[in-house]
């Protein structure tokens, strides 16, 4: 007789992942903006019990230069439990590592030594370019019968931008996701709503438009992304669109709640043309249609412009530049990354019309150059940037780099890297943690953070 067992990481909802043992090891993508080295993997000690607490403990290096590691994912995760696709003897093992200017995709595998992934597959970018037709991936999800990539260019490094597939258990590049794309055009960012069979997808622009940085030009004419998507998940075919308006500008980031009988989400809007804010919009059902809803307003803040590097010094003010989003695991606490003010914010989002800010800390910043308890007093730059928050909602780690081009237009500086961890109160609040600052090794900095065995922006879960 079978004694298979899931992975015990997989969990069928979301209360029950809240409940699992505390993580060990964040993996952190790491890069050399010059592109001139390497990047890697990094793995960071974040048990408070450990002697090598908040300090890099291991790393696999690619064997190329200039991929910038970006986003990347897991190959399983608790979706292998969904009746509609259950692959529930898979395993959270590889990590599915794209580069986003490369378009080259590394599978580590974390298995034999988690402090040591190897790399067991390469995928170039001229087979996933014949294979999918795609270029350029930027986010991963595993989910239902496959890995799902968005990618920001066709295999011409032009538009359509859209989602590729790939094996769970091979790797290999099945192809292109859409079957019917209707009007989408720009990709960034791809997640769904199990529960109700629809896949949502954000827009940033074409690689063009992208890869040297903010073009001002397309920014001020507001030819950057500005609309979402919703799709048919089983057919794969376009439903709706909706456009934020002229005014907006870089729809990105894509938070669904994680209660799979809840459909709703939350999108950032990095930028509005009218007064450099930011903002947050909840998308929802609205009978048979999606709608959104402006829900958080982030204002700019007055500046001297002697203090503002040259895209900004026109303007006399800091725009907050909200540049990532998670939500808590139950969807009760937004987090917001305030990338050019340097704040992180945490909204108690229960009622997803009406958010409450509960929490704010401050680091970095284009002006501000805010410190932390653990930097001995010095003036530190970027800001909140890629933020992950644990499955039981206690821990928020976050990095400061946004992406080689863009960080180098507001920190022309150079960013110096440091990745760091807040304690969050059960209802509500926020508090660095004073132990864990971690200062990124000087030629790399650091992005996105996974956590071992999952967190809030890994998983999808279809019971409630």
């Amino acid at each position: 007789m079978a004694t298979w067992k899931p992975d015990p990481s997989f969990y069928p909802s979301p209360r029950l992942a809240a409940k699992a043992p505390p993580e060990a090891l964040a993996y952190v993508a790491m890069f050399d903006p010059t592109r001139s080295q390497p990047d890697a993997i990094a793995v960071v000690d974040v048990d408070p019990a450990s002697n090598t607490y908040a300090t890099i403990i291991g790393q696999v290096s690619v064997p190329y230069a200039g991929d910038e590691l970006h986003h990347f994912g897991w190959n399983a995760c608790s979706s292998c439990l969904c009746p509609n696709a259950p692959h529930p003897h898979m395993e959270r093992r590889y990590l599915v590592v794209p580069g986003l200017r490369s378009s080259r995709i590394y599978i580590m595998d974390t298995r034999p030594d988690p402090l040591r992934p190897s790399i067991i597959k390469v995928i170039e970018p001229g087979e996933l370019a014949v294979r999918t037709g795609y270029s350029r991936p930027h986010t991963v999800h595993c989910g239902p019968g496959g890995i799902y990539v968005s990618a920001l260019g066709n295999g011409e490094g032009k538009g359509p931008g859209g989602i590729m597939l790939l094996d769970q258990e091979s790797f290999e590049p099945l192809g292109q996701w859409e079957v019917e794309r209707g009007p989408q055009y720009f990709a960034y960012d791809g997640w769904w709503h199990l529960g109700y069979d629809t896949l949502v997808t954000s827009e940033w622009g074409t690689p063009d438009m992208v890869e040297d940085g903010l073009v001002p030009e397309i920014l001020l004419g507001s030819r950057y992304g500005r609309r979402l998507h919703f799709w048919d998940l089983t057919r794969r075919r376009h439903l709706q669109e909706i456009d934020f308006g002229e005014e907006h500008q870089l729809v990105f980031e894509l938070r669904p709640a994680h209660d799979p009988t809840k459909a709703y989400g939350f999108v950032n809007c990095v930028i509005s043309l009218k007064d450099l804010s930011s903002s947050i919009w909840t998308w929802y059902r609205d009978g048979e249609k999606w709608a959104v809803r402006k829900v958080i307003d982030i204002p700019a803040e007055p500046a001297d412009p002697d203090l503002l590097p040259p895209i900004l010094k026109g303007f006399k003010a800091v725009p907050p530049l909200v540049s990532d989003i998670d939500l808590s695991m139950d969807d009760r606490f937004l987090y917001v990354s305030c990338w050019g003010t340097g704040d992180l914010l945490q909204y108690d989002v229960s009622d997803p019309f009406a958010p409450k800010q509960t929490g704010r800390v401050r680091i970095g910043g284009i002006v501000s150059r805010a410190t932390h308890p653990g930097a001995g007093g010095a003036a530190l730059n970027g800001g909140p940037q890629m933020v992950e928050v644990s499955r039981d909602g206690r821990r928020v780690y976050f990095t400061n780099s946004l992406y080689g081009a863009v960080d180098a237009q507001f920190y022309p500086e150079g960013i110096e890297g440091w990745m760091v961890k807040l304690d969050a109160a059960p209802d509500g609040g926020i508090a660095f943690d004073p132990r864990f600052f971690l200062r990124w090794p000087a030629g790399h900095r650091p992005h996105q953070v996974r956590l071992q065995g999952g967190d809030c922006s890994s998983d999808s879960y279809c019971y409630p």
